[in-house]
């Protein structure tokens, strides 16, 4: 019998790879924070989330040995957002370094749960297949 790794593992492999894509994202805000006029961004990551769900939620397999679900990851092609200063600089920078650093460990932290997360959920199905 076919384990299905969807099934199995839940929504967590989506959201590592939004986890990293928002932690770039975040990144590219703080290294530019003393550049005039840059423009902080961000992602919605429940709306990117529950976009990559439905994507495969909505996909139909044209033959019986396909392999269900969304393979290319949806996250690149989040859209981002512009993050609304509420101090702006007079250089129009709208970066807010303070608030950056703390999305950013935010989002480490999370990313580290999830990654703890599936690394239990193989370490279950590792397991599984071994018969232990």
């Amino acid at each position: 019998m076919p384990i299905n790794f969807d099934a199995a593992l839940g929504v967590h492999a989506q959201a590592l790879a939004t986890h990293s894509r928002r932690a770039e994202v975040l990144a590219n805000n703080i290294a530019n924070a003393d550049t005039p006029g840059y423009q902080a961004r961000d992602m919605d990551f429940k709306q990117v989330l529950a976009g990559a769900r439905n994507d495969q939620m909505n996909m139909n397999t044209t033959h019986r040995g396909h392999i269900s679900g969304n393979a290319s990851g949806s996250t690149s092609s989040a859209e981002l957002l512009y993050r609304t200063p509420t101090q702006p600089s007079l250089d129009g920078n709208t970066v807010d370094l303070q608030i950056e650093q703390a999305e950013y460990a935010k989002n480490a932290m999370r990313f580290q749960s999830s990654f703890t997360f599936l690394n239990g959920k193989f370490g279950g199905l590792r397991s599984a297949i071994r018969g232990e």
